[in-house]
């Protein structure tokens, strides 16, 4: 039977392994934190005032375009907001202006207000009032989350509040300030994934080899980023917004913001997996604790696969969904698919799935194969008992006989001999998983 130094050497390893990751990323962050003023954007300053929509009557309206009149709507609109709150103002939408939406009376809208136009072009649509539906719409997450997670659950939503913060204070700051975006994505989503797993799931062996888990493939997403933007020769110069970027901060490296989003956006869907593939392997080990380690892994591995199957559709649709109205417009096009297909617009997009899938599948045989290195080693994993979190919590070091009742002192002969079976057959299972021999697992 494995002594307990050498029980706890590949836990020590990944702990020490695990903290180094995080020392790292403190370090990183330091060195990287957003200091001085950012640089200006080209962005102007604008007043926005909220209004209600009160009427909309056809019209005729001043065409620049064509020096002549148009038709157009006339909306009325009562402002709620601004220095001019509760007065009633007038704005046109020429038929010419497509990308603004119908509005009917009660429409709760946002006013562009350009206090130095004249007073028919003052006031323009620029949006809907959103949120109070959104409000709505954050509170009923809120609940169902506690609701379904108790305790766990307003742990994983101060994770999640944790993750926005870094992101804010960390890393569009230090982004804006030009600082190198791949390390600057690493160090956030390194210190996102511990505040993260550790507020959901609680300080114990099973989130760390979790972690460690999801570092390693934050890793492999990271190289793997690197080399095929460089390899498609992808700008990072797709939409309206990066183009401004070029223009108003042409220092910043946009390839490098492509890298960093690929990645950030990766952690989401790798620390799913890598917590699920934890939980499987612990509750394997505690289900049938002689279960050797090649097969603990091959059980644990195929129940991975099926989870990468169902979540590599899902980030496909995503994305695919996200570029619906894209994939609409060239639709109606005459160019051949596979030149619309390498067109950078659409390379990005399958750059992004494609090296996030990849990193995802290969975060099920990482992650498996560390939680079968801890939890293969002779130690007893928790039983799960009610009220506790996630169910992967790390191993017990209790006697191996403390699960069972102490029998009555008639009957104590027959118990001692009974325990002294249960350990020689735990010695035996404990030896099967230190030799890997194959004819024993295929036994």
């Amino acid at each position: 039977m494995p002594t307990p130094a050498a029980r706890g050497w590949s836990t020590r390893v990944l702990i020490l392994a695990v903290v180094i990751a995080g020392a790292l990323a403190v370090l990183g962050a330091v060195a990287f934190w957003p200091r001085g003023d950012a640089p200006e954007l080209g962005v102007r300053p604008n007043t926005y005032v909220d209004a209600t929509v009160t009427a909309v009557d056809a019209g005729s309206c001043f065409e620049p375009e064509i020096d002549a009149p148009g038709d157009c709507q006339i909306v009325t609109a009562d402002l709620s907001s601004g220095a001019d709150a509760g007065d009633s103002v007038e704005f046109e939408v020429r038929a010419t202006q497509f990308d603004v939406p119908e509005m009917a009376p009660g429409d709760r809208v946002v006013l562009l207000d350009v206090t130095t136009a004249p007073p028919q072009y003052r006031y323009s649509f620029h949006d809907f009032q959103r949120s109070t539906p959104l409000l709505w719409l954050v509170g009923a997450f809120v609940l169902v989350v506690v609701a379904f997670g108790r305790w766990q659950g307003v742990r994983a939503l101060a994770g999640l509040a944790a993750s926005g913060a870094v992101l804010v204070a960390f890393l569009v700051p230090a982004l804006l300030r030009d600082e190198p975006a791949v390390p600057v994505a690493l160090a956030a989503t390194v210190i996102i994934a511990f505040l993260a797993l550790y507020l959901a799931h609680g300080v114990n062996i099973g989130t760390t080899v979790a972690l460690a888990g999801t570092l390693v493939s934050l890793a492999v997403v990271s190289g793997l980023a690197l080399v095929v933007v460089g390899a498609t020769r992808l700008t990072g110069l797709v939409g309206s917004e990066a183009q401004t970027l070029r223009v108003t901060a042409e220092a910043l490296d946009l390839r490098g913001l492509l890298v960093a989003g690929i990645v950030v956006g990766a952690l989401g869907v790798i620390d799913d997996v890598t917590v699920s593939q934890v939980s499987i392997v612990a509750a394997l080990r505690r289900a049938n604790p002689g279960l050797p380690r090649p097969l603990l892994y091959r059980e644990a591995a195929r129940v991975g696969r099926d989870h990468v199957a169902a979540t590599v559709n899902t980030l496909m649709l995503a994305y695919a969904g996200a570029a619906l109205p894209l994939l609409l417009f060239f639709a109606q096009g005459d160019q051949p698919a596979g030149r619309l297909l390498t067109s950078e617009i659409i390379s990005v997009e399958v750059v992004r799935m494609l090296v996030g899938s990849i990193g995802l599948v290969a975060s099920v045989p990482i992650t498996t194969a560390l939680a079968v290195a801890v939890f293969g080693t002779g130690e007893r994993v928790h039983r799960r008992e009610p009220g506790w979190g996630s169910g992967i919590e790390g191993p017990d070091r209790g006697d191996d006989d403390a699960d069972h009742v102490t029998p009555p002192d008639d009957d104590a002969p027959a118990h001692a001999a009974r325990s002294r079976r249960r350990r020689k057959a735990r010695g035996r299972a404990l030896a099967e998983w230190d030799t890997l021999s194959p004819a024993e697992d295929a036994r």
